[in-house]
């Protein structure tokens, strides 16, 4: 009976491999529909922070002729959008549109004695365009607070008596400058408001609010702190659907700020009640604002090229220098990198990417393709199952079985933890299985050809270096299709496990080598245990700790790199248009292709292959980020490959000077 059972686990490997090509083939519609939409987003909106602009004009000699002077050079360098936060009193001050008094001050202006009682806020309009266009705005923002707001007229000016201090009045958020809005709009700039949620959601100011909007064009909307509009009163007043409503009634879209810690509160909801009308958005923060032109440059060509990124916001702020005894500001160097010096808007449009108002992807879908991402999950599920096969024969069965009942489970209670799940298993089974073929390959080729020639081995490492990588890139359109969701490309849902897959793959690999090559039994396993811990293995553990924690490190979009690999990156960037992964290329190729043809001579050089899988789940993982375009990740890939290949065969000629070096003089230094 269970000769019998492991005969049929051995017979399915076959069938689970059709499984897996016919798993690859619905894969390919899917992957169609991935490219369509990539392609259906090429306009790149640059966006600039209007009250930066306040804020540093307010530090020079005649402000209102700086900012006239910052807008014109703004715009002639390619800002198409300006960001308007919700105003506060304190901004209408420092847009000189009213000047703000306390219970002290207007005592002393009108020479009275200070109320004993009092402590308010006192606001005169600079002009009579000012008092008529936010007099109105003012009143109602503060009587929906309960704060009272009396008329206060003084020296002929028009002005408010608010019944609240004024550290109190000058933090309470309005809707954005109607004056400065029109102003923009006249000048030939789009809007972009930034709204908080620090009010009570109140759905008739917030539809006035939208209207308004809509009347000056406004297309996409930035929230400011850590939640939406309305995600406070969500639970009470349903107010995310109603502002999803007017959203959608009103034609306006979300803008998603990338690399935030943590997504903004309600945002997800938000995005799907308004079918996903979404633009990714990068951030030049205020103190990136004054790094060198060219990386400035360099940074928003990657972020719209490599990332899918559609706005780029900039900063500014003043600051005091020393060293120039003045107040600097880096908004000369911003127009630079996006102008004639840094040629930034220059190099997006090299790329194919067309300068002004963003527009979300439009997502493109087969007719059927749920049916071909089922037919896909079935093939992912044999992926993982033949893995498995190759460690534990005896499961080969169960695991396909239990795979299709866990995933259809999955599917019907979360399906989203369904796709990751499987696109994380499959991504980890697919390099496994092809180190461990080539592992058996070596091994089987030992065997049969102890003796080969300098030239079968090459011969026999560069056809193992091709076969192990295109199995390892199987792995790839099953991703493709679990993850073919809009909100992945959007990274409002994020691909997880980045870690496991870089590690897995390394420890199934070196686990396989050391049983397979029987350096490993339970005899010898509980000899090990019994031993005594000495300094040399706290050190030895250390050390892999240490390795291992550094690799790890470099994983994801926050590792850090050094100056030197800095400079090789912009070189492969600026000479291939994208850049291979370092550790690919100068590191896990190479060494799969030396090992392999160290280890068809001398055995125990397999262990080479141990290191070399890194490069392998490289590939794999460069097709997790989801929201880089396809053909740039395959782009990568092939770079990868290619000059992997050709660093490989350097290693091996530098290999063979060294051993034959090592024969030609080892007998001397034996003497």
């Amino acid at each position: 009976m269970r000769q019998k059972w492991q005969y049929w686990n051995t017979v399915s490997r076959k069938w689970l491999w059709i499984i897996v090509i016919i798993g690859l083939i619905a894969s390919i519609p899917v992957i169609y529909d991935r490219v369509k939409t990539e392609s259906t987003s090429k306009t790149v909106e640059l966006v600039f922070d209007y009250r930066d602009l306040v804020d540093v004009a307010a530090y020079q000699v005649h402000p209102k002729d700086y900012i006239n002077e910052k807008l014109t050079e703004l715009k002639n360098a390619g800002v198409s959008t300006m960001a308007m936060f919700e105003s506060t009193l304190d901004e209408f001050r420092k847009s000189r549109r009213i000047m703000i008094y306390n219970s002290l001050d207007v005592a002393n202006m009108t020479g009275k004695v200070l109320p004993e009682n009092e402590n308010f806020t006192y606001l005169l309009f600079t002009s009579e365009e000012n008092e008529k266009a936010l007099s109105p705005l003012i009143q109602d923002t503060f009587r929906r607070l309960d704060i009272p707001v009396k008329p206060w007229t003084y020296e002929d000016k028009q002005g408010l008596i608010l019944e609240t201090p004024v550290e109190n009045a000058n933090l309470k958020p309005m809707a954005p400058d109607p004056i400065t809005m029109s102003d923009l709009v006249d000048r030939g700039f789009n809007i972009m408001p930034r709204l908080g949620d620090a009010l009570p959601y109140d759905e008739q100011s917030v539809a006035q609010l939208m209207e308004t909007f809509e009347q000056f064009g406004v297309k996409r909307i930035l929230f400011d702190g850590d939640k939406v509009k309305g995600y406070n009163d969500n639970e009470e007043l349903r107010s995310l659907s109603s502002f999803a409503e007017l959203m959608n009634q009103h034609g306006i879209g979300l803008a998603a700020i990338e690399n935030l810690k943590k997504p903004q509160n309600g945002f997800s909801t938000l995005s799907y009640l308004t079918d996903y009308n979404v633009v990714r958005l990068y951030s030049l923060s205020e103190s990136d604002a004054n790094l060198d032109i060219e990386v400035i440059s360099d940074r928003f060509t990657l972020a719209t090229k490599d990332r899918n990124i559609r706005m780029l916001y900039l900063n500014a702020a003043p600051a005091r220098s020393s060293l120039k005894a003045t107040i600097t500001d880096p908004l000369e160097n911003l127009i630079n990198a996006l102008g004639e010096e840094g040629k930034a808007v220059e190099r997006m449009e090299a790329n194919g990417f067309q300068i002004g108002q963003a527009e979300p992807f439009k997502v493109h879908e087969t007719p059927g393709q749920r049916y071909y991402k089922a037919v896909a999950v079935a093939g992912s599920v044999a992926m993982i199952a033949l893995m498995i096969s190759y460690f534990i024969p005896i499961l080969t069965l169960p695991a396909f079985v239990l795979g299709m009942l866990g995933s259809a489970g999955l599917y019907v209670l979360r399906p989203s933890l369904m796709e990751q799940g499987l696109a994380l298993l499959v991504a980890i089974s697919a390099p496994t299985i092809a180190m461990v073929l080539a592992v058996r390959r070596i091994n089987a080729v030992q065997l049969r050809t102890p003796d080969l020639t300098v030239k079968n081995r090459v011969t026999q490492a560069l056809f193992l270096f091709v076969r192990t990588s295109l199995l390892s890139l199987l792995a790839v359109p099953f991703m493709i299709a679990l993850l073919n969701n809009i909100t992945y490309a959007l990274v409002i849902e994020q691909f997880r496990g980045v870690g496991l897959l870089h590690l897995a793959p390394i420890a199934l690999v070196a686990f396989y080598v050391l049983f397979y090559r029987k350096a490993l039994s339970m005899a010898f396993v509980r000899k090990m245990l019994k031993e005594p811990i000495t300094l040399l293995w706290v050190v030895a553990a250390g050390i892999i700790g240490v390795v291992g924690y550094y690799y790890l490190s470099r994983t994801g979009n926050s590792g850090s790199v050094t100056p030197l690999e800095m400079a090789i990156r912009t070189f492969l960037e600026d000479t291939f248009g994208v850049r291979p992964r370092n550790k690919e290329f100068l590191l896990g190729h190479p060494l799969f292709i030396v090992g392999a043809f160290i280890a068809l001579k001398y055995r125990n050089a397999i262990y080479i292959l141990i290191i070399a899988t890194i490069a392998q789940l490289s590939m794999v993982d460069t097709f997790a980020h989801i929201h880089t375009p396809v053909h740039l990740s395959l782009i990568r890939g092939l770079l990868g490959l290619g000059l992997g290949l050709i660093v490989g065969l350097i290693a091996i000629v530098v290999w063979q000077v060294l051993e034959g070096c090592w024969k030609k003089w080892s007998p001397l230094l034996r003497r």
